[in-house]
């Protein structure tokens, strides 16, 4: 979800995406510029700097839904007085392209206090905060994002209070080539200086018809068939580490047998 000195709530992250046996490479993550041209090559389990979760590919063009449900997970033990940040999303592209389009909810802390609520990017244009739904810890969240005629849709629903929100755009460049499910720690930014947040202790983020009772969720389709996610035949599982790989920030669980559901556990705030 966007770097956080946060302009209304958007701005730099940087997504460095380590493939085994392949090179470091710079991403856009959930709606950032980008730093550098993806250099993917794609193996079973991949790690990065700041996403967790699971990403499936298909062929460009391909990409033209992609569903998720979760449950807001509470900032674990008390929030320190620094801030620390935790988004938890769905979208299309990012994974092996420059342009995500996406909506999620954060879990963060902000002086001592948790902050919870949703938002809807359309990279390169900045995150926007959805004002209109008040997101709660516990809350069970459905989100989506299709491409139609042209345009690009999010949809973020509140299930626990009935209220959702949806925005459509054109996004110059989008190759719809991936779909993701993702736990994000994204950077801070002070005027040209950006590092990688701490990321929240959200303890564990449920994902899937298994935790939210939610059907045909973590679901996307590609070249016009729609599957759940673990169905299909690239997928990824993603590790949140450091740069060097040694420490584990967050990490995926195995796919459920109905192949929707997984959690993302954290492990540490960052490097």
């Amino acid at each position: 979800m966007g770097a956080r000195t946060w302009f209304a709530v958007g701005a730099l992250v940087v997504f460095l995406l380590t493939i085994a046996a392949g090179p470091a490479v710079a991403l856009p993550s959930a709606g950032r510029l980008p730093i550098g041209s993806p250099q993917l090559v794609f193996a079973s389990n991949t790690r990065s700097e700041n996403w967790a979760g699971y990403a499936v590919t298909g062929p460009a063009g391909s990409v033209s839904a992609v569903k998720a449900s979760w449950i807001e997970p509470t900032v674990s033990g008390k929030c320190p007085k620094t801030a620390e940040y935790a988004s938890f999303w769905v979208g299309i592209d990012g994974y092996n392209s420059k342009t995500v389009e996406q909506t999620g909810t954060d879990t963060d802390c902000h002086g001592g206090s948790p902050s919870y609520y949703a938002w809807y990017e359309f990279f390169p244009r900045n995150s926007v905060t959805i004002s209109s739904l008040t997101i709660h810890a516990g809350d069970k969240i459905s989100a989506s994002v299709t491409y139609a005629g042209g345009k690009f849709t999010t949809k973020i629903t509140d299930l626990t209070s009935g209220k959702s929100f949806s925005k459509s755009s054109t996004v110059s460049g989008a190759k719809r080539s991936s779909a993701e499910w993702i736990a994000e720690t994204p950077e801070v930014c002070s005027g040209s200086n950006c590092s990688l947040a701490h990321l929240t202790d959200f303890g564990t983020v449920d994902f899937g018809k298994d935790h939210t009772g939610v059907a045909s969720t973590d679901y996307a389709t590609i070249s016009g068939t729609t599957l759940p996610f673990g169905d299909f035949s690239k997928v990824f599982a993603i590790t949140m580490t450091n740069t060097a790989g040694t420490k584990t920030m967050a990490s995926p669980s195995a796919v459920s047998s109905d192949r929707t559901s997984f959690a993302v556990k954290w492990v540490s705030p960052g490097p």
